[in-house]
């Protein structure tokens, strides 16, 4: 090992660059601004370029095209020469005139645009593959090594997509094309993914791909169950494929809730051992029904966003398993970011933007457990225990980050803990306010609430009352 570590240190690779190609873009630039900078603009970086002063050049370029001032040879000039990357305005003037006179063509500068490029991203690849070196050193964990390197090659490759204005009729094109999917014969794998909760469906119109979902209640309003129905139903109903990240119940114990809630056998009773004869059959009959059901637990503590993601693609790179297609993460504030973070609420904001990302990624809905702070337990000027945005703890990010944000209510919680008797209809109700909805209407959905399993249940409003 320590031979083939001297040989790669010794190898002394230069990076590549094309010094005509940088010069020949920016003589093509300052001969025909109109006709070159919008195309650069949309093509090229200052840090694609490999000399300081080419950089720099281009970076004064596309500030004074996009000013007030003309870009030409004396305007250029003078921008660069106060930036110090020249020793002298005279030293600037000589490599700026000469710029004009290197370009072979003009009407060629895309070619030249597409070699800087080119450079850039293989000097790009070669610094990840240096990195990669020194951190198969330091980083035991394979699986977050390669999740690392297949991050940052996708920060790589993002560098290459830049999109044009559409215009509004090409628009309509795609518009179409994504309404005949959803109306079509295969709308299932286009529609939103059904909570297999009607009315709230019908709101949200099922839970979008890439969409990060905020599910938030106090403690003991049910949110890891709700969480859990919703993730047995979307498993079992739409057969996708589901991950539940549980950074605070064990696998047994998510087992557990997910059989009692199945086999509606009363949650005391299984955890207690008191099983009748009917229980046990009742327990036998959803184990059979769940068996082939397609969901995947993970238990690990403090779990990183890396770590989820690397979890993930090991499932979605099986070619004997259908990809995952909804994420559940109970809960966000047990989770690190693995970076030095200045305070929690940073950490906080890191790791919802983070979801976020990997639900774009990913192309699935995240849906991230979250606490709330205590002011929706005071009653100090609040009509109601209602969870309102402002209650969510540790960041406002929560609220900005997500696309949808939940909240669990339940009323009999309070009349219980106040000492007052529990009429039947506070102790089964509850509601689900969707706070926040990026993709339509906000408002509330009435739930059932079957407390002895731990399970919520669609409202029957034609046989209530």
């Amino acid at each position: 090992m320590q031979d083939t570590n001297f040989e790669l240190d010794s190898m002394n690779l230069a990076e590549p660059y094309n010094m005509e190609a940088e010069q020949s873009v920016l003589g093509a630039a300052l001969l025909d601004s109109e006709r070159v900078m919008p195309a650069l603009i949309n093509t090229l970086k200052p840090e694609m370029f490999y000399s300081r002063q080419n950089a720099e050049i281009f970076s004064q370029m596309v500030e004074l095209y996009s000013g007030t001032e003309q870009l030409d040879a004396v305007t250029l000039i003078d921008a660069v020469a106060s930036t110090g990357v020249f020793e002298s305005m005279e030293a600037a003037k000589v490599y700026i005139a000469r710029l004009g006179e290197v370009v072979p063509s003009i009407s060629n500068f895309g070619a030249y645009a597409r070699i800087v490029e080119e450079k850039y991203l293989t000097r790009q690849v070669m610094q990840l593959a240096q990195n990669i070196l020194k951190q198969s050193s330091a980083q035991p964990d394979a699986d977050m090594l390669l999740e690392s390197v297949e991050q940052r090659l996708t920060d790589i490759r993002s560098n290459q997509k830049r999109e044009e204005l559409t215009k509004l009729s090409d628009a309509f094109l795609e518009t179409m094309a994504t309404l005949q999917k959803i109306a079509g014969p295969n709308k299932d794998k286009y529609a939103g993914i059904p909570t297999g909760f009607t009315y709230l469906d019908s709101i949200l119109t099922g839970l979008g791909r890439s969409d990060l979902i905020i599910l938030a209640a106090r403690p003991g309003m049910g949110k890891t169950s709700f969480a859990l129905n919703i993730a047995t139903n979307v498993a079992k109903k739409s057969h996708i494929p589901v991950a539940i990240f549980s950074l605070e119940m064990s696998k047994e114990q998510l087992t557990n809730r997910i059989l009692s809630a199945e086999a509606g056998v009363d949650s005391h009773s299984f955890r207690s051992g008191a099983l009748s004869g009917n229980d046990w059959d009742d327990l036998a009959h959803a184990m059979d029904v769940l068996h082939d059901v397609p969901i995947f637990m993970d238990d690990t503590s403090g779990i990183t966003i890396p770590e989820v993601k690397a979890k993930i693609r090991k499932i979605n790179q099986d070619p004997e398993k259908t990809p995952i297609g909804l994420v559940v993460i109970d809960y966000l504030q047990l989770m690190t970011s693995g970076k030095r973070t200045e305070n929690r609420v940073q950490e906080i904001s890191d790791i919802t933007r983070n979801l976020k990302i990997m639900a774009k990624e990913l192309n699935v809905p995240v849906i991230a457990l979250s606490q709330l702070s205590r002011a929706a337990e005071k009653s100090s000027g609040r009509s109601d225990h209602r969870p309102q945005l402002s209650d969510l703890r540790d960041s406002g990010s929560i609220e900005q980050d997500a696309d949808i944000v939940l909240f669990l209510y339940r009323e009999g919680y309070y009349t219980s803990m106040s000492g007052e008797s529990l009429e039947e209809s506070d102790s089964s109700t509850a509601e689900c306010i969707i706070a926040k909805n990026r993709h339509g209407e906000t408002g509330k959905v009435d739930l059932g609430w079957d407390g002895a399993h731990t399970r919520f249940v669609n409202v029957d409003y034609n046989h209530a009352g």
